[in-house]
């Protein structure tokens, strides 16, 4: 008689500078208990909100410091009322996003104290993300000393890649010394909507190769052969690659000496090329493509532009990424406008027949923001809509790692998880 798997709740945890979102889920059947987030982390007011089955919870109260943000969640999770959990205790294994894991880890792992001392030493790396996913970690900790922790890494999953795409063409003595080179980003989306695609087209890993999409306010392509990141568009940090809704992407790196040479610092040029240009810099009016989409319907020749420069750049590198994989088998948009920004996707399909990727309009449009298949049946490369959920897959590999061994944790054969 076969061992029966352990059901267990997983806590996922995704802890940003003024923000903590959170998920509970019960494992192995990927069941979402309940989600919340606590927002304004340092200010005045804060505020944490949580939905679950049995209701919604909303509290507004100074949050001073991520401590008291886990103690807020603590507080939701076990609410007597609208709670997802009698006690605490209930708590099998944390999961956390964690930002960059350099070069040292190609996977999740299950955290010590050395991997605590890596992700600090990517902070350099990754020092918006990484300092507060560490402050994640410490807490969860605090609160629950004796359950096993987990990091998943957006990195990882590009850790795949050969030499050959992520070297930049610098002196190799600065990737010698710094580690410069292209790490990529939004590995666990990237991952999962990859799996998810090829268990809609009843396909594995091995015999198949994806480009995925993963479009939103930020904004990444990834080229996956047989079930490995060859290629990625952002680099040594996110600000590489696509045209995204603040983010500039690609541009000339001699822009940067030309503006200085004018009187613009340093720190002006990294915060306009992250915070002011992408489509809202080009349309000067909003990153939001829902406002951009209703300002372009009325004539607006900026927000057009915006549009297009946006559609013109992911549609580059679906092209570059085509001619590297030799073969492709999907194309797979995913991200908030990947999923709902159905013209958008027209937009980027339209001119891809040349290279075998025909979208049936009728039925991308009549998908919406739904998930499945939106290319003509006689399209060589089928194309995809696939909402991401980075939050199952973190609970996917910290029940996998904690208990896949003794559980004999089922998987599909489609899954790039552990």
């Amino acid at each position: 008689m076969q061992e029966a798997v352990p059901e267990r709740k997983i806590l996922v945890i995704n802890c940003g500078s003024s923000s903590l979102k959170y998920e509970v889920w019960q494992m192995p059947q990927r069941a979402s208990l309940g989600r919340g987030i606590v927002e304004r982390i340092g200010e005045l007011k804060g505020r944490i909100e949580q939905k679950t089955p049995r209701g919604e919870y909303a509290r507004e109260v100074q949050v001073p410091h991520h401590k008291m943000a886990m103690q807020l969640v603590r507080e939701a999770l076990t609410d007597p009322e609208q709670g997802v959990l009698a006690d605490l205790s209930e708590i099998a294994g944390v999961g956390h996003r964690v930002v960059h894991g350099g070069e040292r880890y190609a996977a999740s792992v299950i955290i010590d104290e050395a991997v605590v001392k890596a992700v600090e030493e990517c902070a350099d790396l990754a020092p918006l993300h990484n300092p507060p996913n560490l402050s994640g970690i410490r807490e969860a900790q605090a609160v629950l000393p004796d359950v096993k922790q987990v990091a998943v890494f957006d990195t990882a999953f590009h850790q795949t890649m050969p030499p050959a795409a992520y070297h930049y063409g610098l002196p190799f003595e600065l990737y010698e010394k710094f580690r410069i080179r292209r790490y990529g980003f939004h590995g666990t989306s990237h991952r999962y909507v990859a799996a998810r695609a090829l268990e809609l087209l009843k396909r594995v890993p091995e015999n198949t190769n994806v480009i995925t999409a993963h479009l939103g306010n930020g904004a990444s392509i990834t080229a996956i052969e047989h079930g490995k990141s060859v290629d990625t568009s952002m680099g040594f940090t996110p600000l590489e690659g696509l045209v995204m809704g603040t983010r500039s992407g690609d541009i000339d790196p001699a822009i940067f000496g030309f503006l200085e040479a004018r009187g613009y610092t340093c720190d002006q040029i990294t915060s306009m090329l992250n915070k002011k240009s992408g489509l809202l810099g080009i349309s000067g009016l909003s990153n939001d493509l829902r406002d951009l989409e209703a300002a372009a319907a009325q004539g607006n020749q900026r927000a057009q532009l915006a549009l297009e420069v946006y559609a013109h750049r992911v549609r580059k590198y679906i092209g570059a990424y085509t001619a590297n994989l030799v073969r492709v088998d999907a194309l797979v948009f995913t991200g908030g406008i990947g999923q709902h920004g159905v013209r958008m996707r027209e937009r980027i399909c339209h001119r891809l027949e040349n290279i075998g990727i025909f979208m049936d309009y009728g039925l991308n449009a009549a998908l919406g923001s739904g998930e499945g298949v939106v290319s003509s049946p006689y399209s060589p490369i089928a194309i995809l809509v696939v909402p991401t959920n980075e939050e199952l897959q973190i609970a996917v590999d910290t029940y996998a790692l904690i208990f896949g061994s003794d559980a004999r944790v089922r998987r599909r054969r489609t899954d790039f998880a552990l």
